[in-house]
């Protein structure tokens, strides 16, 4: 069996490299079930070195010139060969144990897909920031929503559902998470959450954000129900460029 990790990359020549050698070596537990893996970085429009780094790492690029993150999620797993499709952040690191664990889910036909829980790291981030992290964790293993730096599921569910929303410029994980579940119980499939071994992922916007821009950006979300998500403005957060 093939395996895609789908990387979707914008202006990631700083973290890439560490992401790309972790999931590298995360992959042994792929080859210990007697499978293959492929790597795929979508470069969605990056004005430095990301597409250089990534082939130079093996991985195969494609290219997606309109900023958005479900577009670059998309193209990446358009061009995946595997039966099974990971996609993974660029500044988010699998584990080995990561990977095992999600393989033994892979064998069951009862799991549709699913996440993991995240933990931030990096330097030593604001207790609100380090709270935000506690909370998504519980929110994301009670409602069985995937966080957006760790998601797998088959090939075939992801071309059913026509990817990730194009139409959302932030949340778009929780609504493909959401459009999973619900094909996965008409099969009584679930949606599985990793808990035991998380993703590790960046705290970069801890330092590159305020808090008040980010209770700005709540605030936006509620009094829109939500319609704020739909304009790239909106998602500064998302989408401000800011790189460390």
């Amino acid at each position: 069996m093939l395996i895609t990790i789908a990387i979707p990359a914008f202006n990631e020549e700083k973290l890439l490299p560490s992401t790309l050698a972790a999931v590298t070596g995360a992959g042994e537990a792929f080859t210990d079930h007697g499978w293959a893996m492929e790597v795929v970085v979508c470069d969605n429009n990056s004005t430095d070195s990301t597409a250089a780094i990534a082939e130079a790492a093996g991985a195969r690029v494609v290219f997606e010139k309109h900023n958005q993150i479900s577009r670059a999620r998309n193209a990446a797993g358009n061009a995946a060969r595997g039966e099974w499709i990971i996609f993974i952040d660029a500044d988010s690191k699998p584990s080995k144990a990561l990977f095992e664990t999600t393989a033994v889910a892979m064998k069951k036909k009862e799991i549709v897909g699913g996440g993991a829980t995240v933990q931030f790291v990096g330097g030593k981030a604001p207790f609100l920031f380090m709270f935000a992290e506690r909370f998504w964790n519980g929110v994301s293993r009670i409602m069985s929503w995937p966080a957006g730096s760790y998601i797998f599921c088959r090939a075939e569910d992801f071309h059913e559902l026509n990817g990730f929303s194009e139409k959302l410029y932030a949340s778009e994980e929780i609504d493909f998470g959401r459009r999973l579940k619900k094909i996965g119980r008409s099969r009584q499939q679930c949606l599985k959450i990793i808990t035991g071994t998380p993703v590790f992922t960046s705290d970069r916007k801890a330092y590159c954000t305020s808090m008040g821009e980010i209770f700005k950006l709540f605030l936006l979300w509620v009094f829109t129900a939500g319609r704020s998500i739909r304009k790239a403005e909106n998602c500064g957060y998302w989408y401000d460029g800011q790189r460390r």
